[in-house]
């Protein structure tokens, strides 16, 4: 069993804007960076391995984070795609004509926008990863995006996104797991708040 933490890219542009990011390859900007460099993480954690996904804004918070560390990209960690809904906020999109955005919603787990991904393909990515990471049986860190956060905590907690979740996963937030040696997740901590980790001591 090994304990494995997730992180959220700190905030965009797009995402001050409510816009559907996906695969679009956003950076952080400025005011991105800014906050990536007020967070902080347990001291333990920086002897940790550090996969992150490919896309811009993941990396460059992993690289404010872990200044020490040397991360290694994963495809899988990528953001979930929200095809031919990206650059949209789902706000406008709820009340666009022909859009069915509600309707898709409702699907929970399989939820796909146009040309987009679900969830639950999510998870099916993430669960070879979880199975290496496993075998590996080193304590990690991912540095990922929003919908692979929620299907790593649906995994864990049997959520199926058709309602809402046991707990709301905060952004801003580090959240920690155990994978256990048949790659299943389970929920450690959430939330845990990394404008003030610094005082912590990590969970190992």
């Amino acid at each position: 069993m090994i304990n494995c933490a997730i992180i959220r890219h700190a905030p965009t542009q797009w995402n001050v804007e409510k816009r559907l990011q996906g695969r679009t390859d956003i950076g952080l900007g400025p005011e991105g960076r800014i906050v990536a460099a007020s967070w902080s993480v347990p001291p333990a954690w920086q002897g940790w391995r550090l996969l992150v996904s490919p896309l811009t804004r993941a990396r460059e918070t992993a690289a404010i984070l872990f200044p020490n560390t040397q991360a290694e990209v994963v495809a899988d960690l990528r953001e979930m795609s929200f095809g031919d809904w990206e650059g949209q906020s789902l706000t406008d999109l709820r009340g666009a004509p022909g859009s069915e955005a509600e309707m898709r919603e409702s699907l929970g787990l399989d939820f796909r926008a146009p040309n987009g991904e679900s969830p639950r393909e999510v998870q099916a990515r993430l669960l070879p990863l979880l199975q290496g990471l496993a075998r590996e049986g080193r304590d990690t860190v991912l540095v990922s995006h929003k919908a692979v956060q929620r299907a790593l905590y649906a995994l864990a907690t049997g959520w199926q996104m058709t309602e809402k979740p046991p707990v709301k996963l905060k952004d801003g937030r580090a959240h920690l797991f155990r994978i256990h040696a048949d790659a299943l997740p389970e929920v450690t901590e959430l939330n845990i708040d990394m404008a003030a980790s610094q005082a912590r001591v990590a969970h190992v």
